[in-house]
């Protein structure tokens, strides 16, 4: 009885919007990954803060930070700074924190850093100093954050008085616990 064109010229519409949409987005991604990635050549020192939207690749010696879309850092690099990717591959050393997306600790990789990641993956051999914490978006927890310390109110110049049962009896140092470890017995 009632006519059902208007929806069928609705659904063709909204199906024609879909696919347009996803072919933009892959010529997007077709451009982003067409394009060569920027290289830091062995030979090559950079003292300062690296950024680039699309893929690094360092060989070199980078004594700063590194801002990227993807970063692999080759056998014989080294990087002292902080590194913010989407896709991280270590294969030489870093001294400093890494936030990723994904993050690939190689073989061949020396790490002394915190690693804030959504997915981790490491290869036997490599090493790695530091902590390592997952997030479900790590890049962002770095604006957060700074975000959190700039809103944060300046602190009072007058310093607390004393309570009396503090100023009697002093307090112990903390002592230092190390960790220890034994093997597991293997079929009991």
């Amino acid at each position: 009885m009632f006519s059902s064109k208007s929806k069928n010229v609705e659904q063709q519409a909204s199906a024609m919007a879909a696919q347009a949409a996803a072919q933009t987005g892959q010529i997007k991604r077709a451009a982003k990954s067409a394009s060569a990635p920027s290289l830091i050549s062995a030979d090559l020192v950079v003292n300062g803060t690296l950024t680039s939207t699309g893929d690094i690749q360092i060989d070199g010696r980078v004594e700063g930070d590194v801002h990227s879309s993807g970063l692999v850092i080759g056998d014989k690099a080294f990087i002292n700074g902080e590194v913010f990717a989407d896709d991280v591959t270590v294969r030489g050393r870093v001294q400093g924190g890494i936030r990723a997306r994904k993050v690939l600790l190689a073989a061949t990789c020396h790490v002394e850093g915190n690693i804030l990641h959504e997915a981790f993956a490491v290869e036997a051999g490599a090493f790695f100093e530091g902590n390592c914490r997952h997030s479900d978006n790590p890049l962002a927890e770095e604006t957060q954050r700074t975000a959190v310390v700039e809103r944060k109110p300046a602190a009072t110049s007058a310093p607390a008085a004393p309570r009396p049962a503090e100023t009697a009896q002093p307090r112990p140092a903390p002592t230092a616990q190390a960790a220890s470890f034994a093997p597991l017995k293997s079929g009991s």
